[in-house]
Order: C-alpha cells, then structure tokens, then sequence
C-alpha cells in the first residue's frame, strides 16, 4: 500500500461525485481578491460595481466563477461585511482612478513601466492606493495583503513591485503629512512643487586661481551656457549645459565648481578668516572644505575629516585643481573616535552633520523614497553624537557651526536646543551679519527655503564657547 500525500491544508480538494469542488485558497484577502477580479472586468465593461448585491439570477455566483477563473482559485463565500468591503473599494477606487493612476504613474522608476502594466497587476496597486490614500487602512495591512494577492495570483515579482510602489506611496505621504503640521498647506504644496521641478545648478568661481565671476561668466558666454548671477558674488547659475561645462574641462582646470549658494552661505557663517585653523568633520565630498580653504588667503589651515577614504581622495584631488592643497590636510576617521585620541583645538570647527537631505529633494530624487520616520530618529541620534563629539575639538572662545542640508525643525533648531542644555559651555550666536537679513530666522539661525528664496534647503547655527 503506497502514502497517501500530504495536502496543503491551505487548499481544499474535496469531490462530490465526478464535480470537482473549487480549490479555495486561504492565503489572500478574499475581498481584495474579489475586488481586484471585479475592476479588472469593469474596466472591460463586463461587470458593475455593485454586482455581489444583485441577488437576481445568480449573479453573485457568477461572479465568483469569474474570480476562480481568472485567478485560478477561489475565494471562500464573502459574508456581508466581506461583500461591503468590495463594494466600498471597487466602487472608491473606480471614483479616484485618475488621480490613482497619476500617483501610480508618478512613483514608477519609468513611465514605460506603468503603461506595459499587466492589468490585473494594476488593479491590485489601485486598491492599495485607494486603501492608504482614502479608507486609511493600517499600512502594514494594505502591503502584506496586496503583495501577497500579487504574488499568489501572479507571481512573485509582481508582490515585489506592488511592495515597493506601496512603500514609496507611504513614504510620500508621510512627509507630505509631516510637511503640512510644520510648514501649512500652501507652503507644503509650494515646497512640493520646487521638488518636482526641473532643478538648476551653480557655480562657484575659484579665486584663489586668479579667477573672476565676470572670468566665468564669459567662459559660460562662449560655450552658449544661458546663466544668473547669484546674490552671492562668486556664484552663477544654470539650468542647462552643465555637460558643456564639464566637457570644456571649466572643473578640471579649477575654474569653478559645482556648489549651491545654500552651502556658500553655511561658508559665510563659518567666516574663514586667514590666519584661521578649521576643523571640517564631515568633509566630503568637500565643497565647503574648498570654500572655506579659499577665504584664507593662503594663510592658516582647513583639516578635512571623513570616514570615506574614497571621498577623502577626491577631495584632495580637487584641492589640487584648486591649489589649495597645501591649505587643506585630510584625515580619514571617525569623528567619534577622533575627537576622544585628539588634543589639537581649533579656532572654529563645521560640523555639517548626515542629515535626511529633505532641502535638496528637488537635485536628489532618490532621498524622497528612501526616507521614513524610523531613519529620522537615527539620524536625530547620530546627530547628537556628532554634536558631542565636535564640540570637543574647539578651542576655549572659538565656535562650533552646525549646518545641515536639512529643513526639518528635528534635525535643526531641535538639535541645538539639546546640545546646549547638554553643554552650558557653548552659547548660541545669532548669525547677523554673516548672511542677508531674509535668511536669518527669528532665533538668529541661518536657514534657506526653496520657497522663499529659491535656494536648496539648509540651516547652520553658530555656537561659541566660553574661555573657561
């Protein structure tokens, strides 16, 4: 007598007779699934939204054969609740379609991507969507669901694209949420409106070169380079022709480098003056660390801390373009570990912490879906610790400066707050005088607003410490 095989008790195979009995599974939402079968067929015009409450000519179990034969299984028989359920997605869903379908459009890596969409596929990234965007459904719930009917009824790659779709709607939403509390909504929707913007690019003029801005700007002339003159008298922006910039070798040569003015006015709050011993603690790629080592004069010293050795080298190499090389000095490290081993104090030492990168969303696309809560809180601990340890490198009566490419209060004026309670010895100092009046926050802290002033987003706070 031969075994008798295991069966999945997730599947029933039961007979009656010679009928075969439908083969139900267990491991997806069943009025997800339902839902997903009855849109894909209402976009074909063979179904109602409301089908399931027809109770004429059997027309709920007709729409069950529909299911089982499209994804070949069945669904257990929907309750009430079930049969609501379907009906509130399906017929929400159908409502929103378009504003549904742009989002979806909009968070895939290519538009190639949404348009060659299996059908079926799409209808169950819709219902998720509808799921967070409308009904509020816990988050957890709407991707374990929708990637696992995804995989059962396709396969496994499609669970992984509806994973990763869903999860970048949720990121979106949490820091549009997160915006609208701290900025309001009209401001929120201007900030996200310069994200999706085609961004600029700028400019900075090497001086220690000999060069000038009206040098750039007829280099710029020449290769048809359309440009502005920053409020920054060593700046220009462009909006197109970066390659020919970089294809005429204006790098290269050190002419210039690519640098926001958000991060030339972080430079003006550190004020370099020659004669100056400076600490950059988070270096690379080291376009302040270039700056800054400009405004010496040749006179005093910019040491570039990093724990990139790779970053660290193309710093050097750029210095040398810059020749600033033999104002800059590289260490490569941990600042947290440096500064315990150091005894070397310094007249003023930057610390421009790794931050979520939310000012710059609109240069950096990529940061806004690898972005959540959880990593702002890292960052909010890793910052403190940065604080702590920088703070042990600057001399009685010199300053810490602590910027960020950041705009969120968190990661800016919060983390100031904190360090000062922690160390009575550093008091903070309003930066007037350092930038223009329109940058300077009501707490005296420097801050840029793609907004308000067309710029990436940054902020820096200057910190002194007492002589005892």
């Amino acid at each position: 007598m031969t075994g008798v095989p295991k069966l999945n008790p997730k599947f029933s195979t039961k007979r009656a007779g010679t009928s075969k009995v439908p083969i139900i599974n267990f491991e997806v939402s069943h009025h997800r699934a339902v839902a997903a079968v009855r849109l894909l067929r209402a976009d074909k015009g063979k179904a109602f939204v409301d089908l399931l409450n027809e109770k004429a000519n059997d027309s709920g179990e007709n729409e069950m054969g529909y299911v089982e034969r499209t994804l070949g299984f069945s669904t257990r028989h929907l309750d009430d609740r079930d049969i609501r359920l379907v009906t509130v997605i399906v017929a929400g869903t159908v409502r929103w379609k378009r504003y549904i379908d742009y989002l979806i459009m909009s968070l895939c890596s290519e538009e190639k991507v949404f348009s060659n969409m299996e059908p079926l596929l799409l209808q169950i990234l819709r219902i998720g969507f509808f799921e967070i965007l409308k009904l509020n459904v816990p988050a957890y719930a709407v991707v374990d669901e929708n990637v696992r009917l995804a995989k059962v009824a396709l396969r496994p790659g499609a669970g992984n694209m509806v994973n990763a779709i869903l999860r970048k709607l949720l990121l979106l939403k949490w820091m549009v949420r997160r915006w609208i509390r701290f900025l309001g909504k009209e401001e929120a929707l201007k900030l996200m409106n310069w994200n999706n913007s085609d961004p600029y690019f700028s400019l900075r003029v090497n001086t220690t070169n000999g060069y000038t801005r009206d040098d750039l700007v007829n280099r710029l002339e020449d290769l048809q380079v359309h440009y502005e003159k920053s409020i920054m008298d060593e700046f220009v922006r462009i909006r197109e022709g970066m390659q020919a910039v970089l294809q005429a070798g204006l790098l290269k040569e050190g002419m210039c480098a690519v640098q926001d003015e958000s991060a030339g006015f972080v430079v003006s709050v550190v004020d370099p003056q020659p004669g100056e011993t400076i600490m950059d603690c988070c270096a690379a790629p080291g376009g302040k660390t270039l700056f800054m080592a400009s405004r010496l004069a040749g006179q005093g010293k910019v040491s570039a801390l990093d724990i990139n050795k790779g970053r660290l080298r193309i710093l050097m190499e750029a210095a040398k373009c810059h020749n600033l090389d033999d104002i800059i000095t590289d260490i490569h490290g941990d600042l947290r570990l440096y500064a315990k081993e150091s005894t070397v104090k310094y007249d003023k030492v930057l610390l421009d912490a790794p931050c979520s990168g939310l000012g710059v969303l609109s240069k950096r696309a990529d940061l806004r879906w690898n972005r959540q809560f959880e990593d702002l809180e890292e960052l909010v601990c890793l910052q403190d610790e940065l604080l702590d340890s920088a703070s042990l490198l600057v001399k009685p009566g010199g300053v810490l400066i602590y910027s960020t490419c950041s705009i969120d209060h968190e990661e800016n004026e919060n983390r100031v707050t904190t360090f000062v309670q922690r160390h009575p010895e550093f008091t903070p100092q309003g930066v007037h005088g350092y930038v223009p009046a329109e940058f300077i926050t009501d707490d005296g802290f420097y801050s840029s607003s793609p907004t308000k002033h067309s710029l990436d987003g940054a902020f820096a706070a200057r910190l002194v410490r007492s002589m005892h």
